[in-house]
């Protein structure tokens, strides 16, 4: 049993040895090169981003559409879906918060989440512009 711990041991130290022990003469250690990294502005988030543009103007024309037939904004105040300029100001104002977020995340290297953001703006906006034409007239 002694035989068996010292072995043990002895494999061990030597491991712990050879992995501290410089690169053989010859053999040059190459670091792994960084991930590439992509423009702000590359093809992808163009299309993101106005793949966002588009969804919110559809929530524009269907939040108007529904009002139209008589139903209520349940999300925002009256005040603001009734101002046709104020509700374009605040759908405009969604993009860009889109786009800025965006852009936090790719100056701090989250590329997954700078992509993800606006992937589900597109996704929540879509379920509201389907929902807002769905729902029957009060009339």
């Amino acid at each position: 049993m002694l035989r068996v711990w010292a072995l043990a041991i002895f494999c061990l130290v030597t491991a712990n040895l050879r992995a501290q022990q410089p690169a053989a003469a010859g053999k040059i250690e190459v670091p792994a090169a960084p991930a590439p990294q992509h423009g702000f502005w590359d093809r992808k988030n163009v299309l993101l981003f106005s793949g966002v543009a588009v969804f919110r103007g559809l929530d524009y024309a269907s939040t108007r559409n529904m009002l139209a037939r008589g139903r209520e904004e349940v999300l925002l105040p009256d005040d603001v879906v009734n101002n046709t300029a104020g509700f374009a100001s605040l759908e405009a104002a969604a993009v860009m918060t889109s786009v800025g977020i965006s852009y936090i995340f790719h100056r701090t290297g989250h590329h997954k989440l700078e992509r993800w953001v606006s992937i589900g703006h597109i996704g929540v906006t879509g379920f509201g512009v389907a929902r807002n034409y769905s729902l029957k007239s009060a009339y």
